[in-house]
């Protein structure tokens, strides 16, 4: 199911990702090289934290009903699958689309110096050793805060994942309102 997923994921966002950074100017792409690697370090953070989390924290910010509760109880509650789409799902599709967008990069900032062969070898090798110091180095860093810190990241997306749920998806609400009228009647 997970390599199922990642192929329709990845399938769905290499050709914009590339296709953007293609026709965009260098100041642009470069940019959105460096986003798309970000989104892979913070989920990879995120699946570190709930795997390392455990939901002791949580449940008095759901007594409390405290928004956010009940979102960060079903992430560590979940932690196997949270973690498994954060880390490899995510995670390595942004790994693959980053390395794909920093090709494009590599092709436009070889016509833009206007170097030789040399010079191209030189910038393609130089891009993508930069994009896997600044992936790895953010995982790394990102790590040690998910694993210092896993209640505090886990509280953050959850936090996130009830405005986005409040807003747009009204998953969690939907739930509330139906635990509430069957606890009624």
């Amino acid at each position: 199911m997970a390599g199922a997923g990642t192929f329709v994921l990845a399938t769905l966002l290499v050709l914009p990702s590339v296709s953007i950074i293609e026709h965009a100017p260098l100041y642009i792409a470069f940019p959105i090289l460096l986003l798309i690697i970000l989104v892979g370090v913070v989920f990879d953070v995120v699946g570190v934290a709930v795997a390392v989390a455990d939901d002791t924290p949580f449940h008095a910010r759901a007594a409390k009903r405290l928004p956010g509760a009940r979102q960060a109880l079903w992430l560590v509650r979940n932690a196997d699958r949270v973690s498994n789409f954060c880390n490899d799902v995510v995670g390595d599709v942004s790994g693959t689309i980053s390395g794909a967008a920093a090709a494009v990069v590599v092709v436009q900032l070889v016509a833009f110096l206007r170097v030789g062969p040399r010079g191209r070898d030189l910038v393609n090798v130089g891009l993508i050793a930069l994009v896997a110091s600044i992936t790895v180095g953010g995982k790394a860093a990102g790590k040690l805060l998910a694993m210092s810190q896993p209640h505090w990241v886990v509280w953050r997306v959850a936090v996130v994942l009830h405005w986005v749920d409040s807003a747009l998806l009204n998953i969690w609400s939907s739930r509330e309102g139906r635990k509430g009228k069957r606890g009624k009647a």
